[in-house]
């Protein structure tokens, strides 16, 4: 094993930086090998789901900068004032590093944030309160701080719900779950929630690593209408389905996606709730006709 950094087989200090100095010119001048410091390794690219911060493979960029996409790479940027998106840390991040789920006592750093670095978990303790850390219980209409949120870059976890909300419609403004840190492989997981009978996750289209985890959601409908690899964006990545309400009881009760969905499938009912649209959109909900 390397001290510091593998390059091909050869131990480094550091991996080969994005510039280099030019003795005859006295410039520095772009490095054609160029590499990226991922975890003990140099590699050529960052994988797709990460982002680069100079030469390094970040989960998340660093305060004073921000996450920008240029040449179809995603790299961090230096702020000029204010950064444009407000990026709050997730659960097991940053200040919440010893957090293991969303609860009364945290939920307020939420406020407003458009970006998790990190991940969003929801665990019996957090819902239902814990006595034990006298943390009372969350109360359902805190859950809306999550509206604003509209990229994860770890996982969401949800192992407990309000009883009285039927969908997690509270996330319908997630575009994207990067997926930079994994729950036992799944960068989605929903388990055992009784109450629940949509995922209502409406602008969700990219889940850039990670399989999804769907299991003993005895009321959950219309999952079975979605294509994953509609959203998905890699062939490694998989669905688990299992013990949910079959799809035949689902059809009987009318629980469909709404005809004017494409044949992709749809987070809920409604012309909302489609993954992509049949035939237009006007905003989020699809029509027949502009």
């Amino acid at each position: 094993a390397c001290k510091n950094f593998n390059d091909s087989g050869a131990c480094v200090s550091h991996c080969p930086p994005p510039m280099i100095y030019n003795p005859v010119s006295f410039q520095l001048e772009e490095n054609p090998d160029v590499k990226y410091s991922y975890g003990a390794i140099c590699v050529k690219e960052c994988p797709h789901n990460f982002v680069v911060d100079y030469n390094s493979c970040v989960r998340a960029c660093p305060a004073g900068k921000h996450e920008v996409e240029k040449q179809g790479k995603k790299k961090c940027e230096s702020c000029t004032r204010i950064c444009p998106t407000k990026a709050c840390d997730g659960i097991g991040t940053g200040n919440l590093s010893h957090a293991q789920t969303v609860d009364a006592s945290n939920i307020d750093t939420f406020e407003n944030c458009t970006k998790i670095n990190g991940n969003i978990a929801f665990l019996v303790t957090g819902i239902k309160g814990d006595s034990y850390m006298k943390i009372p219980p969350l109360e359902p209409e805190k859950l809306n701080v999550f509206r604003s949120v509209k990229e994860v870059t770890g996982y969401l976890m949800i192992q407990a719900w309000p009883q009285n909300m039927t969908d997690f419609g509270v996330f319908e403004n997630l575009t994207t779950i990067r997926g930079r840190v994994l729950q036992r492989g799944f960068s989605l997981l929903v388990a055992r929630i009784p109450t629940v009978t949509a995922l209502g996750l409406a602008s969700l289209h990219e889940i850039s690593a990670g399989n999804v985890y769907l299991k003993q959601n005895e009321r959950l409908c219309y999952y079975n209408t979605i294509n994953w690899t509609s959203v998905f964006m890699s062939e490694r990545q998989t669905p688990f389905i299992h013990d949910n309400k079959p799809p035949p009881n689902c059809t009987s009760e009318g629980m469909l996606c709404d005809p004017l969905c494409s044949n992709d499938g749809c987070w809920g009912p409604g012309p909302d709730q489609c993954i992509s649209c049949r035939f237009f959109s006007r905003g989020r909900a699809c029509v027949e006709a502009c």
